[in-house]
This record gives C-alpha cells, structure tokens and sequence, in this order.
C-alpha cells in the first residue's frame, strides 16, 4: 500500500490523527492535509512540516490512505468531489459521526476500502481510544494499517459497525461526561470552603489517579470502589447521596440518550 496519507479536512480530529500519524513513524513529506484557511494552512505547516493544500482532488491522487475529518453535513459532497482521484488499492479512513461505510462505497470507486472510526478528543494529546469497524471491501491488512495510522493517539480496538453508536456513546462523548464530573466535584469543593483553584485541582488530579489506578491494576471498578468505601464511613455516606440522587440511572440514560441520537443523525 502507497504509504502517502492525505487528511481531509483538519479539524480538531483530523489534527490530531495527523498529529498521531507523525508521531508512530510517518514522514511529514509523505502527509498533506486539505485546508479552508491560510491561517490554519500556515499552523500545520509550521507544527508539523506537512504540505497543505484547498485542493482535495489533488490531495487524494497518489494517497494509499484518506482521512476524511470534515464534517458530517459535509462528506457527501466531498465523496463526490474525490471520487475520481482515488487511487485503486486506496483505504479510506472516516472519523467523520453519523455515516455507515455504506454511504462512503456508494459513492467511492467500487471495491473502495473504507474503515469507520469513532475516536475521542483525548487522542489530541495521545490518550484517547478509537473504535474501528471495517467496511465490506476492508481486509486485515487494511484494518492493519488503520491501526498503525491511528497507534499515535492512544488505544485502538475493534468493534462491530452495528455497536459504533453503543462506542460513541461511551467513548465517543465519555470525555464530556468525565469534564461534567469533574466540574461538579470543583463546584463541591468550593460550597464545602476551598478555593477555586484547590478545588479543581483536588478534583482534575483525583479523576487522573483514579483512572490509573482502574488501568494498570486491572481490578474492576467495583473491587477498587470497596477499597475506598469503610462501612459506615465518609464515603459510604457519600455513595449513598449518589444512589439516591439517581446517579447511576442518570449515566445509564445518558449513554441510551446519546446512541440513540447517533442513530437520528443516521448511523
């Protein structure tokens, strides 16, 4: 496969792929990513020493791998525009929400393998985790070379496209969930008497910890929840605060609530 990666589209997450790409071996002359502005044009060019261009058709000519990062409302339109510039053997890469591969094939030169990816903004600093699923033309070696591609921004597994929007909810938008605990905690510590700043420290370096701990020990969150929680204790009281606040049900809603407007939006 043509080694030569062109990013559409470099947004929040086209960047930071691009970023990643850089970072687990690619070469910066062998990277071009499309932009709408100079100003962003002059960034990438500077950040990363990569070719930029407006120009997608010339982008994707001679590229054995396209990232399509524009967004959704967007990629029909850009399909169409490429279509004829990719090349055979090309593996087109989205991380764009809301389209099965099957709105990409049906647009893309027959036998186009296409590989659906849900990431997370994390992987903007190298620790977040994307999903990938696999279109109908998509081999192992193709799905290999997605994850090469995709190794600079943390974690990569694979999941079936049918469960793509059950991992958007969790993964997908996890990030704003732990930002609205986060938040919340900060906001505790401050009714409770500390200042702002204590306050979303305790809270940003708890949740860091707490996130290591479950990683590298590889207990089950229950287990490493008991160890915290003495019967009768400070936070047994504060579990149960929780519980009758609803809050488990609440999370259980919100990810049921975000998959299935994934499902809307047409995934």
């Amino acid at each position: 496969m043509n080694q030569r990666l062109a990013v559409l589209g470099a947004g929040n997450m086209g960047e930071a792929v691009l970023a990643g790409a850089l970072s687990a071996g690619w070469q910066a002359s062998d990277v071009v990513a499309t932009v709408r502005t100079e100003a962003k044009a002059q960034h990438l060019r500077e950040a990363y020493q990569v070719a930029t261009t407006s120009d997608n058709v010339a982008a994707v000519r001679g590229a054995g791998l396209v990232l399509v990062g524009v967004k959704p409302k967007d990629v029909g339109a850009l399909l169409d525009e490429i279509a004829p510039g990719i090349e055979p053997g090309a593996v087109v890469v989205t991380v764009a929400a809301g389209h099965p591969t099957s709105f990409y094939e049906e647009r893309l030169p027959a036998g186009t393998a296409v590989v659906r990816t849900v990431p997370n903004t994390p992987a903007a600093i190298g620790a977040g985790i994307t999903a990938i699923a696999p279109g109908a033309a998509a081999t192992e070696a193709h799905l290999e070379a997605v994850e090469h591609l995709l190794a600079g921004t943390g974690a990569v597994v694979r999941a079936a496209e049918k469960d793509l929007n059950a991992v958007s909810a969790i993964s997908g938008s996890g990030p704003a969930y732990v930002f609205y605990v986060a938040d919340a905690l900060a906001e505790a510590g401050v009714l409770l008497g500390l200042t702002r700043d204590v306050a979303r420290r305790l809270a940003v370096q708890t949740l860091l910890g707490a996130s290591r701990l479950m990683d590298e020990s590889g207990e089950h969150p229950v287990l490493l929840r008991e160890k915290v929680t003495s019967p009768g204790g400070t936070t047994a009281a504060a579990l149960r605060a929780l519980d009758d606040g609803g809050v488990r049900a609440s999370f259980l809603a919100a990810a049921a609530a975000a998959r299935d407007r994934a499902h809307e939006l047409g995934g």
